[in-house]
This record gives structure tokens, C-alpha cells and sequence, in this order.
């Protein structure tokens, strides 16, 4: 490309004397926050806070993101309600998260702690219990050649990493040791 005089000058003509770009330089706000909502809508739900960043990001003017969101809500395609409650089924089932990692996950993404706790309130301690044996039954099977108590360390510690609390981590791992110890993995 260095060796056509002329090109670059062609390319770089600010604005163009032709063309779309010509006639409409900059996307009007609204479209640009429309926009950027449903591109990230598409690809997973989001929270409001999470839509306002990015659009706080793109410099997207507060009473237009505002605007824009107050309609994405309007017609359902924005939810906090909804999502926090998915997000505390799937994290909660999949992950084995209990409900003081969930809590902190909702908050680092916006959720108003009146809806995050109305979410929460679907995990109670037996479910958050049942999860724990879950995933410590799943897990253990890989650290099998190790001593007891590095084991037991390990399995506690990734239960603490997942919100569980030290009792409940410790009644958990001690449990599921000792099935497997007796050959009882029910």
C-alpha cells in the first residue's frame, strides 16, 4: 500500500463526501443504547445494572440508557426479578453454590437486595446441604491417593470457596469421607 500515493489521503477523508457515513456521521444515542442492550441480551440475560454500565461505557447519555431501559423492561426483555432467580437455580444446582457465594454473585451484578433476597429465598439449608454432599461426592474421587487429612483440607477449602460455611463444610467433607471409607456412597 506504500507504494500508491494517493491512497491513504482517499481513505482517511474526514467526513466522506459520499455514502451513509456522509449523511449520518454519528447513530443517534437511542439506536446506540438499543443497541448495545439487545447484543448483550442476545448472547445472556443481564441485569439492568449490567445493561447501564455498558452503556455508561459507550458514553450513552444517563436519561437515554434510562429511557431505553425503562421500555426494555416495560416489554419484558428486562427482568432483575427473573433473572436473579435463574441465576440462583442454575449457580445453586450446577456449581453447588450456597447461598452466601449466590448473594454476593447477585449484588456484583446489580440485583437490588430486596430481589436478591426474595431469589435466595428459594435455596434453604437442606438444599444448600444436598448440594455440598453433591459436589464433594463428585470431587473427592480425584484427590483418592492423598492422605485424610490433605484431602479433607482440600474438599473443605472448595466448599468454603463456594459459600458454604466452615460447620457445614467440615459435617459435609467428614460425611462423605467416611462413606467412602465404609464403601456406602448412598
Amino acid at each position: 500500500m506504500a507504494g500508491r500515493p494517493g491512497r491513504r489521503s482517499r481513505l482517511g477523508q474526514e467526513p466522506p463526501r459520499a455514502g451513509a457515513a456522509a449523511v449520518d456521521a454519528e447513530p443517534d444515542p437511542e439506536s446506540v443504547a438499543r443497541s448495545i442492550a439487545l447484543r448483550l441480551l442476545t448472547g445472556a440475560p443481564r441485569s439492568r445494572a449490567q445493561l447501564a454500565e455498558a452503556m455508561a461505557r459507550k458514553d450513552v447519555p444517563d436519561d437515554v440508557a434510562t429511557r431505553v431501559l425503562d421500555r426494555f423492561t416495560e416489554v419484558g426483555l428486562v427482568d432483575d426479578a427473573e433473572f436473579a432467580a435463574m441465576l440462583v437455580r442454575t449457580r445453586h444446582a450446577e456449581r453447588g453454590l450456597a447461598r452466601r457465594a449466590l448473594a454476593l454473585e447477585l449484588a456484583r451484578k446489580g440485583i437490588d437486595r430486596e430481589i436478591a433476597e426474595e431469589a435466595l429465598a428459594g435455596v434453604d439449608d437442606e438444599d444448600e446441604e444436598a448440594a455440598a454432599v453433591a459436589l464433594v461426592r463428585r470431587r473427592a474421587p480425584a484427590s483418592r491417593g492423598l492422605e485424610r487429612e490433605k484431602r479433607r483440607r482440600r474438599l473443605v477449602g472448595m466448599l468454603a470457596r463456594k459459600g458454604h460455611s466452615p460447620s457445614v463444610a467440615l459435617r459435609v467433607v467428614d460425611a462423605v469421607l467416611a462413606e467412602e471409607r465404609d464403601g456406602d456412597p448412598a
